[in-house]
């Protein structure tokens, strides 16, 4: 069999299985990489030919992060199209545990002064108090938001998961006026042509907002995310409510915050 036979009989197990389409993208990549080193016997699995393949990657400097997706990559080809039974006794290699970047609350506000377009303004605002991602909220639709509940629906977020995350009251008014007229399938943040936004340029209106409002860190639009998250536990909410507002599967992802918010450590004084 081909090598794009199995790449196609690949996306369209990914497929079924409803994982996202860049995560099908960069699973293809991934195979596609480690077929075309493989050269022949396609279908035989090599434990040992796997593990140097990752570890050349290792030794031309590439991320844990990137070499553990292309382990589960080929994790998932050899188990659910090859069909293998047995255990890819491989390890995954260790990430670099990193604290978010979180933007203060003055920063947040001094982001939104910075953009004059309405619409733009709007787009961040609803991003930082709801905690989205940019996908979700480039996805987000006009029947997705109940402002008499003061919710917003989110469907089929990472992992295919629905959840429901808050909207603030202040927002109501701008919201409703800026909803007034239009259709409830409507994407809430359309582009000028029509249909939907590109999460990219999402992206550069938050990062030209951040350039304008002359904050320095290195901040993306998944801040916003990050600064959601870390103002709640600041404001004494449960981490298990912000684990359920977030949309992540296990409770260890939510503690990460706990570490930015710990109010222990920021009320020791340097000895200098």
């Amino acid at each position: 069999m081909s090598m794009d036979v199995y790449l196609k009989k690949m996306e369209d197990e990914l497929k079924l299985r409803r994982y996202s389409p860049k995560t099908i993208k960069s699973y293809l990549g991934c195979v596609a990489e480690y077929l075309r080193a493989k050269q022949n016997n396609l279908k035989e699995i090599d434990i040992d030919f796997i593990k140097k393949f990752l570890l050349a990657k290792v030794d031309k400097g590439v991320s844990a992060q990137t070499t553990n997706q292309s382990l589960q990559a080929i994790n998932f080809f050899c188990w659910n199209v090859l069909g293998y039974q047995g255990k890819i006794d491989v390890k995954f290699a260790k990430t670099p545990s990193k604290l978010p970047v979180v933007l203060s609350r003055d920063e947040i506000q001094t982001i939104l002064e910075a953009i004059a377009n309405e619409k733009h303004k709007l787009m961040i605002a609803l991003a930082y108090a709801g905690g989205l991602r940019v996908s979700e909220i480039v996805d987000m639709k006009i029947k997705d938001i109940n402002l008499a509940q003061l919710t917003i629906h989110i469907k089929g977020a990472k992992g295919n998961k629905d959840r429901i995350t808050v909207l603030p009251e202040k927002l109501v008014e701008n919201i409703n006026n800026f909803m007034a007229h239009r259709d409830f399938n409507d994407y809430v943040f359309a582009s000028e042509r029509g249909g939907k936004l590109t999460t990219r340029t999402a992206q550069i209106i938050f990062e030209k907002a951040l350039k304008k409002a002359g904050i320095r860190k290195e901040a993306s639009f998944h801040c916003l995310r990050h600064s959601f998250a870390t103002h709640l536990l600041e404001n004494g909410v449960d981490v298990r409510y912000v684990q359920e507002l977030l949309g992540h599967a296990n409770i260890r992802t939510t503690q990460i915050y706990t570490k930015v918010t710990n109010p222990a450590l920021k009320n020791i004084k340097s000895p200098l």
